[in-house]
């Protein structure tokens, strides 16, 4: 059936926005959803689409080189650095045992050398799906863990650079000249993308300042000419944005960029590729490749055993336990994204047959089972190895930043900088920021920001002025009121969140407090807001809040804790000197996973006690640790007995493997019924802030948000 391209696209999108939320009500992975979608819009099913098509071979072909490029982009930097050389070990174990393992499954089914390193190189990489559940369990710090994330980047490059040198062999007359050329030509083109690319990416992201649409179209045109340029040198064009993802990920680190590039492959492009995945299935010929069930069972008991020889080989090496070995290995198990593109690329160029495509097929659906399943419970035994090196900056009250900043030992005036705009909020922020302020001696900057025009003498600008100085006006009134003076701020710039990220450095701020923003729909998540701008370019931290009831009348706060990082000791600090400022009572609520034993939770625990001995506020905090399966749900229950509830603002991440966006603390606020401030730290090291004001109390400790 030939149908307009407009037809085509517009059944893509109502297939991507329905098969993934219906599978997922069924407790069923989203991509497994558009595999089928594909298998029944296809050539074997009611042949709406068409693999072959213009519409999807383009579609297609873009969300090949976006899942890859994201695959790039999400591989964790700072952790590969952090144990760079187990890393590597590690990341060459599991790539090479897997390599020889494929090869030699390649070989007993009648493939060729060539085929059957590519059928290797299949098993060499590995997708870290279960990440969320080790995140949840609180033993992301584990080092065995840091290992296995940071070997990740070993087995996809080794695994694309193969698959590369195998697509070069296959296209024809390939001799040891043209293979030292092929090799020469991807040591400069990879040289060229990584460090070249970073570097102009750097300049051009200094130079575009907050222009995110400049900045959002570069990081596109950077994928497609990388991508480009590998089909040029001979290789597939995946290679080219894998490499791609590498280079922008140093330039872009967590910006709001990355959440909106991540954000349009994750609900577009990337969908398309597993529907069109799902065309190239043919029915038949996949029911008669289970029932000749030798290779595709090969297939999976080979990856599977070959990835458990080489987290054992890790174990004997790094004397791990065998719970991190177990982890290590279910962790390094599951084959999803770079394997079905790499699978993809050589069923196209004739390399791999239809049973090998529909063998990988049935590799993801178990790998993918069987993983994160078997992570869920040897991870569950692990302890984090983060608490012991933060204990001991805990113990001394100092923070670990206090030797490489000489400003962090002696204490400073504290300056609140507080964006007004909503007269209805507005007294609220002003009463907060007193509380704070008069707590650490410091002053309060309240700022209106009004928007440049092309004529500074304009009707309109003279009234935004009016507006502006009225409410800067009531909010020094609310300051004398409290008997703090204050330092009224307004300024003219061409955008808000620009104007606040000035205002707050000119004004050497230690603390930003903002009103909440209702923009979160659609608009707001591809090209942001205010709050998310100003998170990202503030020098200090930010504290977002939605205040229901005068801050003043806060008696009892909750503050939800993960994992006992730095952090969160931040987070645990502002509500310490919030309740010591208003009298009021703090509990440290902790979810924990159900798996957990028993003596993890007494652990865990008693680092809770240590912590909160340890942070600026007289009376102890209450301690509360609940076993539960939802999260937010349980959060939400207990915030019914507080008056505020104080949580960090992690920003969202895009996972791209199950299609969905997960943000714990978007799911809870919006649930929540009582005064709620999110914290955000600014994107590099603050300096230490809302520090103890020893005229106000005789207590030793210091705190820092």
């Amino acid at each position: 059936m030939h149908l307009e391209p407009i037809v085509s696209f517009a059944i893509l999108l109502a297939v991507i926005l329905i098969v993934p939320l219906c599978f997922e009500r069924i407790k069923l992975p989203g991509l497994l959803g558009l595999l089928l979608a594909g298998v029944a819009l296809g050539p074997n099913g009611l042949q709406i689409l068409q693999s072959d098509s213009d519409t999807m071979s383009l579609l297609s072909d873009i969300g090949l080189i976006y899942l890859l490029f994201v695959c790039g982009l999400e591989i964790d930097l700072d952790q590969f650095q952090a144990t760079k050389y187990r890393s590597a070990g590690y990341g060459f174990l599991t790539f090479i045992v897997p390599l020889i393992t494929g090869t030699v499954v390649g070989r007993v089914f009648g493939f060729d050398w060539n085929a059957s390193v590519l059928i290797g190189s299949l098993f060499a990489s590995h997708t870290l799906l279960a990440y969320p559940i080790i995140s949840r369990l609180g033993v992301v710090n584990n080092e065995a863990i840091v290992v296995t994330i940071g070997a990740t980047i070993f087995t996809d490059v080794g695994s694309l650079l193969v698959l590369a040198i195998c697509i070069g062999i296959n296209k024809g007359d390939f001799n040891a000249f043209e293979l030292i050329r092929l090799l020469l030509s991807l040591l400069i083109y990879s040289t060229v993308i990584l460090f070249g690319f970073a570097a102009v990416g750097k300049e051009f992201f200094r130079r575009s300042g907050n222009d995110e649409g400049n900045q959002f179209l570069f990081v596109l045109l950077a994928v497609f000419v990388a991508a480009l340029g590998a089909e040029v040198i001979g290789v597939e064009k995946i290679v080219g944005a894998f490499l791609a993802g590498l280079a922008v990920n140093s330039v872009m680190g967590d910006s709001p960029i990355k959440e909106k590039i991540l954000f349009v492959g994750s609900v577009l492009f990337i969908p398309i590729f597993f529907v069109d995945l799902g065309l190239l299935i043919d029915v038949p010929a996949f029911i008669k490749s289970i029932s000749s069930i030798w290779l595709t069972l090969t297939i999976v008991l080979g990856l599977i055993g070959s990835k458990f020889l080489a987290a054992l080989f890790a174990k004997l090496a790094y004397r791990y336990s065998w719970r991190e070995a177990i982890t290590m290995w279910s962790l390094s198990m599951p084959q999803v994204a770079a394997t079905l593109a790499a699978t993809f690329v050589g069923y196209r160029a004739g390399m791999l047959t239809e049973d090998v495509l529909n063998s990988v097929i049935v590799l993801m659906l178990v790998t993918a089972t069987l993983g994160p399943l078997i992570t869920a419970r040897a991870a569950s035994g692990l302890v984090s190895e983060a608490g012991s090196g933060l204990l001991t900056d805990w113990n001394t009250g100092s923070s670990p930043d206090s030797s490489a900043d000489p400003d962090a030992k002696t204490a400073q005036a504290l300056t609140l900088v507080v964006p007004i705009y909503n007269p209805q909020t507005e007294r609220n922020l002003i009463e907060m920021a007193t509380l704070l302020a008069q707590h650490q001696s410091g002053r309060v900057v309240p700022l209106a920001v009004v928007i440049a025009h092309g004529h500074m003498d304009t009707l309109e600008l003279a009234s935004f002025l009016v507006q502006s100085q009225s409410l800067l006006d009531k909010a020094t009134e609310v300051c004398q009121e409290f008997g703090l003076a204050a330092n009224p701020l307004l300024r003219i710039d061409d955008d808000v969140a620009q104007g606040i990220s000035y205002a707050s450095r000119e004004q050497q701020a230690s603390l930003v407090i903002m009103g909440w923003s209702k923009t979160t729909g659609f608009r707001a998540r591809l090209f942001g807001n205010i709050i998310d701008r100003v998170l990202w370019a503030s020098h200090c931290p930010v504290a977002v809040t939605r205040l229901l009831d005068s801050p003043r009348n806060i008696k009892r706060i909750l503050v939800p804790l993960g994992n006992p990082t730095q952090r969160m000791i931040q987070v645990m600090n502002f509500a310490a000197i919030l309740a010591e400022a208003n009298q009021a009572e703090v509990t440290l609520l902790h979810i924990s996973d159900r798996r957990i034993s028993p003596a993890q939770m007494d652990a865990f625990k008693s680092q809770m006690e240590l912590f909160a001995s340890q942070c600026a506020v007289r009376n102890n905090p209450t301690i509360q640790i609940i076993a539960a399966d939802d999260v937010a749900t349980a959060i939400v229950t207990e915030a019914q007995k507080a008056d505020l509830v104080v949580m960090r603002s992690a920003r969202r991440r895009v996972n791209v493997n199950e299609l969905s966006i997960s943000d714990l603390t978007t799911q809870v606020i919006t649930r929540l019924h009582c005064s709620v401030v999110m914290l955000g730290e600014p994107q590099h090291r603050p300096r230490p802030i809302l520090r103890r004001n020893p005229q106000a109390t005789t207590s030793t400790n210091t705190g820092q948000v």
